[in-house]
């Protein structure tokens, strides 16, 4: 394996904090299964659909022409669901092999089920967390049928941070320990709250201490309450050692297609140097912009970062 991949990214590989066997949900595979040539891009870019929630919610646009979509209007090879949007589908083989046909057949990689309204996987409630945690197994099995490498879960609680990390800790164990049996990794989103503590939610990671429980670091979402903002750098920073996918969060641009709240440039370098080299998702939330507009200036700046990126990276 070492001779397909260069020396920086196989010492990456072993010492990062999940298995080398793992290397297929981290770097993007060939048709033959081996890992990525040097000269592939640094990362590759996905939409997240929450960037057209408010097409689909309009009903403008059906959860099975997403991929048909992100292929044909975006140009994008790989598409990260959110479960809202198909929520009674889960168990729906027919439907589930439909959207994988789709994506299939538009040389579309499914990448991971953003999943929210299961309930909360740290509830200080023991049963409440059970039902949450079993709640998520049905999404577990949907994303390993679609062929995704991940679900992407919410760690909300209730108490103190201690009491918060305990609970969450066990709740994302319990649904870790399920998805690790199909091969597949759970992670977790800052996200609001005490997840949007990046140094709270590395302890998290740390203490379930499970190479398929992880993290999907969001460039923007680091409100943990009114009027207090954690740092977005140093947030993905500490996360980063848990990445198994990143967020990129767009809201508006400036005149030279620059996001106005995030530095691209200097965040996509704290990505690149904890080694990450997976999918980075659009995540478009803005209003400025449509959401079609919005996604398309979100990928234009990733390239135009990824290009002034490469020569320093490669």
């Amino acid at each position: 394996m070492p001779h397909l991949i260069d020396r920086r990214r196989f010492m990456i590989a072993a010492t990062a904090p999940f298995s080398v066997a793992a290397l297929g949900r981290f770097w993007p595979l060939t048709s033959r299964g081996a890992a990525s040539q040097v000269d592939d891009p640094l990362f590759r870019i996905s939409l997240a659909q929450w960037s057209l929630h408010r097409t689909l919610r309009a009903g403008e646009l059906d959860n099975l022409d997403f991929p048909v979509i992100t292929r044909r209007d975006y140009g994008l090879e790989a598409v990260e669901y959110v479960n809202q949007f198909f929520k009674d589908k889960a168990t729906d083989q027919a439907y589930l092999g439909e959207l994988k046909k789709r994506a299939d057949d538009n040389g579309v990689t499914n990448v991971l089920i953003m999943c929210d309204g299961e309930g909360a996987l740290g509830d200080p409630d023991s049963a409440a967390r059970t039902v949450a945690v079993e709640n998520h197994y049905r999404w577990v099995d949907a994303a390993k049928y679609l062929g995704c490498h991940s679900i992407r879960v919410n760690a909300r609680s209730q108490g103190t941070p201690d009491e918060q990390r305990e609970l969450a800790v066990d709740g994302l164990r319990r649904l870790t320990e399920f998805a690790a049996e199909r091969d597949m990794n759970v992670i977790v989103e800052n996200h609001g709250g005490i997840s949007s503590n990046g140094a709270w939610l590395a302890s998290v990671m740390a203490a379930v201490d499970h190479s398929r429980c992880g993290t999907l670091p969001d460039f923007g979402n680091f409100r943990i309450a009114d009027g207090e903002l954690y740092d977005r750098y140093q947030g993905v920073a500490e996360l980063m050692p848990y990445a198994k996918g990143v967020s990129a969060k767009s809201s508006a641009f400036d005149d030279q297609g620059n996001e106005t709240s995030t530095d691209y440039v200097r965040m996509m370098r704290i990505v690149l140097d904890a080694g990450y080299r997976g999918y980075v998702g659009i995540e478009y939330e803005g209003s400025e912009l449509s959401e079609p507009d919005g996604i398309r200036a979100t990928k234009a700046l990733l390239e135009r970062v990824r290009a002034e990126l490469q020569s320093e990276y490669s």
